[in-house]
């Protein structure tokens, strides 16, 4: 980790060398916030759509735009801030875009058609799809390496719990205060923690090492992160192997680069099934529920309960992919997320039954796609590890997209609920498969890695 007197410290691995300290909770709770209000933002046109049908008088199937303008809005916001944030910093990319989705949620509220709502949920998605993958990126350089997975699933626990407290609160407010106050409660939030992640929100360290900025601007995060004096360091460095693909080109070229080509799309097909199943049913199940007789009040509640559940299997699989093979958990966790959701639909008679059917299927679902982020982030170096993991989000969602049309497709041909969760069931086992194909290569990479290690420190011995 030091070298020449202490005078050159490995950045870090003294990240990694030390416990996590107070600065690094609150770092945890700023990316935290960002992810929840992300995750209230996105699910709030579900919860809103079976007001909007009837005050606008609209059949269902006509929301389907509005429905999936955000997860476009996602996509592109997404695609185009990791390759911004590997080349002008986390935090500057993180506060723009919170900045920018808190002004648009607050303009949704003014939607008058389906139009004006499809444009402004496009708009608010492009400040949304960009916040989520810098923040995640953001704590994964600033975590230890020995419990990296379980902090990054901690802050993606934001999404779904954000997404469920959105049910939550849209059950009481649309009743009392109309469609629009989600919105506005959508944008106000984001824009009130604004200054606090102006002020106390640092530049990743891994970024500013790889970046070359001045040693002083890096010890004094580095300090405030370890809670150690950094005074005698006059370089630091990251202990980082670059192949020549890796030490020129552009972040974009890195990631689809023959070392990661394959890594790349499985993660891109993992998170693309997973989104696809989250987001049609987050984004039709309350208008599936209603029309199976729940109140719109009750079906909120009910869809509510889905992304809920992923709070404890997120926690649950980063516990887990910090002690056993991170790809290998994932793809057993959309095995039971397959064969719960063909449960789910053979319960709608029993309400508590089908509750907590719908509670262990977000479980996995939720849980399993808010880990990928941690089994991206070691994947990437540091030049590429934003744009890798912002692709693998915005790529992904065009699975949200896809979901969210077919919901809308499927309703249309009046299947029932319970045929619709067995077709879901199909994208959740390519999931497992995509997954069980990564974890087998990361593995075979990691064995070459040690077998090389060990090849150089023979050498040196010699």
């Amino acid at each position: 980790m030091q070298q020449d007197d202490k005078k050159t410290v490995d950045a870090q691995a003294l990240i990694d060398s030390q416990p996590f300290s107070r600065y690094q909770y609150l770092i945890l709770f700023f990316c935290f916030s960002i992810l929840a209000l992300d995750g209230m933002d996105t699910a709030a046109i579900g919860y809103v759509a079976p007001a909007l049908v009837a005050e606008w008088g609209i059949e269902r199937a006509a929301l389907a735009p509005a429905l999936s303008a955000a997860l476009f809005g996602l996509a592109f916001g997404a695609m185009v801030a990791g390759p911004s944030a590997d080349r002008f910093g986390r935090k500057p990319v993180l506060v723009v875009s919170t900045a920018f989705f808190g002004v648009l949620s607050l303009l949704t509220a003014y939607a008058y058609d389906v139009a004006s709502l499809a444009l402004l949920r496009f708009l608010t998605g492009l400040g949304l799809g960009a916040a989520m993958p810098n923040a995640v990126t953001l704590m994964a350089e600033l975590a230890p390496a020995n419990r990296r997975s379980f902090v990054i699933n901690t802050v993606y626990v934001g999404f779904p719990l954000g997404a469920a407290a959105g049910g939550f609160v849209s059950a009481w407010l649309i009743p009392h205060f109309g469609w629009q106050s989600i919105f506005v409660l959508g944008g106000v939030l984001p824009l009130a923690l604004l200054p606090f992640l102006v002020r106390s929100l640092p530049e990743s360290v891994s970024y500013m090492t790889s970046k070359g900025h001045p040693v002083d601007k890096v010890r004094r995060v580095l300090e405030r992160v370890c809670g150690r004096n950094l005074g005698d360091v006059e370089r630091f460095e990251l202990g980082e192997r670059q192949s020549p693909v890796q030490a020129g080109g552009s972040a974009l070229g890195l990631i689809l680069s023959r070392p990661f080509l394959l890594s790349t799309l499985m993660l891109w097909t993992t998170y693309f099934m997973g989104l696809l199943i989250f987001y049609l049913l987050t984004s039709w199940m309350p208008l599936m529920m209603k029309d199976a007789g729940f109140s719109i009040e009750k079906a909120a509640l009910l869809t509510a309960i889905f992304p809920l559940g992923g709070g404890i299997g997120t926690l649950v699989s980063g516990l887990l992919m910090d002690r056993f093979n991170p790809g290998r958990v994932l793809s057993f966790v959309y095995v039971l997320a397959a064969v719960l959701l063909v449960a789910v639909g053979q319960t709608m008679d029993k309400v508590f039954v089908f509750a907590g059917l719908i509670f262990l299927a977000g479980i996995m679902v939720t849980g399993a796609q808010a880990s990928l982020p941690a089994l991206a982030a070691p994947i990437y170096p540091t030049r590429g590890r934003a744009t890798g993991m912002a692709w693998m989000l915005g790529v992904g969602r065009f699975g949200g997209i896809a979901g969210a049309l077919l919901g809308g497709v499927l309703l249309g041909m009046q299947l029932p609920f319970g045929q619709i969760l067995v077709l879901l069931a199909i994208p959740a086992v390519v999931a497992m498969l995509a997954l069980w194909v990564l974890s087998s290569r990361t593995a075979r990479k990691d064995d070459a890695a040690r077998a090389q290690d060990r090849a150089l420190t023979g050498v040196a011995g010699d």
